[in-house]
């Protein structure tokens, strides 16, 4: 076999364009947020600008540097090795590095409880911060995004996805619907598509937003996002934000837990609320409320359904009962029978 030489920059751009079709945007991206650190790599550190000389070696000599370079940990370091077999196996297709190398490319063994990840906010400080939003912040953006993402149990992909039709006051639901060929796809794709249900509280917060503080705007597509600026939908990079920024223990009249000096914070600057030891993403809502509704004895069923996420799953990744927790909850069922 003769290989064909090939830059670093070269092959990522190559492998992107011909796995546009294939991915999700967000697994694209995922893609290439992971190689863009092997082809810097590449670039800076090894000096390799022919991909054709590529050995078994030198991957492993990237996955050491990697593991320190990103302080990763089991779980991060094996997502990033296997996103790079793929890589290489699909470099091997097209004649840029020798055949059967991917094999080459060492991946740490996971239990299922490390590949789990457990952030998550509890239904006390979630319900300490949704009051002051309702406070401070009442039917503004931030107030909105994170109680939806609280109230209805979706991932931010979800919630952006909301068009202002999408919102049924009357009957008091939401619809969430799968449109990737005008920016919003969602997780599950069709399969993920759904309507939820929102309680009177809810309705009435979204009532006052679109009466009250929603921007008349449309997107570039010309449809109206529910959660809007005024430039339009809001990002998911926006909304994550919101999320980080609202969590910080601080910003709800919380003592720091890390006993940092708010002076010399990092994480007080509002663009870096997410350096903030204590502050959480949106999956971390997205975990918190379902294991609140396990807790709360709603049937797994309808948390799974209202998720859209398969019992399995919540099983193991979502589920943060103990134990204790789930052998009460059994006691209460047995008590009155």
């Amino acid at each position: 076999m003769s290989l064909e030489p090939i830059t670093p920059d070269h092959a990522l751009d190559l492998y992107l364009t011909d796995k546009a079709n294939e991915l999700a945007e967000a697994s694209l991206r995922g893609h290439q947020y992971r190689l863009g650190h092997f082809v810097r790599w590449c670039n800076d550190i090894a000096a390799i600008d022919n991909l054709n000389t590529m050995t078994g070696r030198k991957l492993h000599e990237y996955r050491l540097w990697r593991r320190e370079d990103g302080d990763l940990n089991k779980v991060s370091e094996k997502t990033q090795m296997d996103t790079l077999r793929v890589f290489i196996r699909w470099l091997e297709s097209i004649d840029g590095v020798e055949q059967d190398l991917s094999e080459k490319v060492l991946s740490p063994s996971v239990t299922p409880d490390e590949n789990t990840r457990h952030e998550m906010i509890d239904s006390d400080r979630a319900t300490q911060v949704l009051a002051h939003l309702e406070k401070y912040e009442y039917a503004n953006l931030p107030h909105i995004a994170i109680a939806l993402m609280w109230h209805t149990m979706m991932r931010i992909g979800g919630v952006h996805a909301l068009d202002v039709d999408d919102y049924h006051p009357d009957d008091q639901y939401l619809e969430v619907r799968h449109r990737p060929d005008t920016g919003t796809p969602i997780k599950n794709k069709g399969d993920g598509e759904r309507l939820v249900a929102v309680s009177d509280q809810v309705a009435e917060l979204l009532d006052d937003w679109l009466t009250q503080k929603r921007p008349d705007v449309t997107d570039e597509y010309d449809r109206t996002p529910l959660l809007a600026t005024r430039q339009g939908r809001a990002n998911k990079t926006t909304l994550r934000a919101y999320v980080y920024r609202w969590t910080r223990p601080c910003v709800t009249d919380n003592p720091c837990p890390h006993d940092r000096n708010p002076d010399d914070c990092d994480g007080m600057h509002r663009d870096f609320a997410y350096r903030c030891p204590s502050s959480v993403s949106p999956h971390a809502i997205r975990r918190g409320s379902i294991t609140h509704n396990l807790n709360s004895d709603v049937p797994a069923q309808a948390v799974s359904d209202r998720a859209n996420v398969s019992q399995r799953v919540i099983d193991q990744h979502y589920d943060r009962r103990t134990e204790r927790d789930k052998m009460e909850q059994r006691r209460a069922y047995l008590d009155n029978l």
